[in-house]
């Protein structure tokens, strides 16, 4: 009965990937204007997630400090290793028809959504209504981090409907990442505090190399100075989030 109260959670936090449906209410002119502050919100999502949530929770429960940023730097060289190869990959002469970050987007939100699975099914495995409150409190963290994911994806060249689909095939690791926190939770030990910090190093990467110099590219000041602003309200999203779930 756990077990499907686990499924049943990752598979409506995964449905949360489809609220950028929401943009087929507004024409493309309106939503290219919206991208930027996105891009923004996005950006401080990311680096809120990697300090305010995945960071800390790993730190919570390891040995050895450096262990984890050892973890975290591994995860940054993965993501650039891995962006350089994408790049290789899909351009040519310089010039992507959808830009690279996209693909370092999905990658870096699936391992996201595959820890936050691991954290369901364990939290399921110890007490059903443990799991409910973890489940609630990942999807009010979801939510805003799923727009913004979203608002990459079209910024970076995929149609609405591409954006959509790929979106949530990257959701649907969480239904993974329930099966396998569920059934190893007590039997590998350690291996969610693996997966969070390099997760955390690729949402640091992907903030800090892609999305803020897509930022800095903006010549209006006035597109410039909203952007910084929802790359402020990411991160205070995500603060007050998390400091909602730990009360």
């Amino acid at each position: 009965m756990n077990l499907l109260w686990a499924v049943g959670a990752s598979i409506t936090v995964s449905l949360i990937s489809l609220i950028g449906v929401v943009s087929l209410l507004f024409n493309e002119k309106f939503l290219r204007k919206l991208l930027i502050l996105l891009i923004g919100f996005s950006a401080g999502g990311l680096i809120g997630g990697a300090f305010l949530n995945l960071l800390p929770e790993s730190l919570e429960h390891c040995r050895d400090i450096r262990e984890v940023f050892v973890y975290v730097i591994a995860g940054f060289i993965l993501f650039f290793i891995l962006e350089k190869y994408l790049f290789w990959r899909h351009c040519h002469d310089d010039k992507c028809s959808i830009h690279t970050f996209t693909y370092m987007n999905l990658v870096g939100d699936a391992v996201h959504n595959f820890a936050d699975g691991l954290v369901i099914g364990a939290s399921f495995l110890a007490d059903i209504n443990l799991g409910v409150v973890t489940t609630i409190a990942i999807i009010f963290h979801e939510i805003p981090q799923e727009i913004g994911e979203f608002g990459v994806l079209i910024y970076g060249g995929f149609t609405r409907a591409k954006a959509l689909f790929y979106n949530f095939l990257s959701a649907l690791t969480a239904v993974v990442g329930t099966l396998v926190g569920y059934y190893f939770a007590h039997t590998v030990t350690g291996f969610s505090n693996i997966i969070m910090p390099i997760a955390a190093g690729g949402f640091i990467y992907i903030s800090c190399c892609d999305l803020i110099p897509e930022i800095h590219k903006q010549k209006d000041i006035r597109k410039s100075g909203l952007s910084m602003i929802a790359f402020v309200v990411g991160i205070l999203l995500i603060y007050f989030m998390k400091f909602a779930h730990s009360h």
